[in-house]
């Protein structure tokens, strides 16, 4: 008797985990959701701000300096593709205060909507690790890349004279045209985003 429950409880558990992977895998693979704190201390999940459209978060810092190289390729971007995305700017280091991100935004002419990310939700969301990074949500909130702008930099310090790959341009006409980018992720080179567990 004692033989035939326990293989009934083992039978279920082993239901119960397959569910739970099952829901896990399309949780994993399909629409997500966090959010941020705008520069007036409102929560924000950019992912469902602008619902039909494309969205792009830009991972920043403000004293990383391949951050602020990166600012002219950000906004040329963001205004090429404005009617079709949503761009905005994230800053996951605590040490970027409402004051510091605003002076940033001014020392670069950064039109762009900003966020704080605190508890590292949208760095999460966007399994981002490094700054400046992206990551590009279908219109859907679906993860498509994740990762560098391009390849201007060979590794901190060393950069090439242009970049000869265009990952997040790339990903972000293919999101915008419905389809999956050709590259999903590619390696970023900039500062550590620290905190992460």
């Amino acid at each position: 008797m004692r033989r035939v429950v326990d293989r009934g409880l083992h039978a279920g558990a082993r239901l119960c985990l397959v569910a739970a992977l099952s829901v896990a895998a399309v949780a994993a693979s399909g629409p997500r959701s966090a959010t941020g704190i705008d520069l007036q201390g409102r929560t924000v999940d950019p992912l469902a701000a602008d619902r039909g459209k494309a969205t792009v978060l830009v991972y920043v810092r403000t004293d990383c300096p391949v951050s602020s190289r990166y600012a002219p390729t950000v906004q040329k971007l963001a205004a090429e593709y404005g009617g079709k995305s949503k761009f905005w700017l994230v800053y996951p280091a605590k040490t970027d205060t409402v004051p510091v991100i605003e002076k940033y935004l001014k020392d670069f002419e950064y039109k762009l909507d900003a966020l704080q990310d605190p508890g590292r939700g949208l760095v999460k969301v966007g399994d981002a690790e490094i700054t400046p990074s992206v990551s590009v949500f279908s219109a859907n909130g679906e993860l498509l890349y994740h990762g560098r702008i391009d390849n201007w930099y060979e590794d901190f310090g060393r950069a090439r004279r242009e970049p000869t790959t265009h990952e997040l341009a790339d990903a972000l006409a293919a999101a915008v045209a419905g389809k999956r980018p050709a590259v999903s992720t590619a390696p970023a080179v900039g500062c550590y985003i620290s905190d992460l567990q």
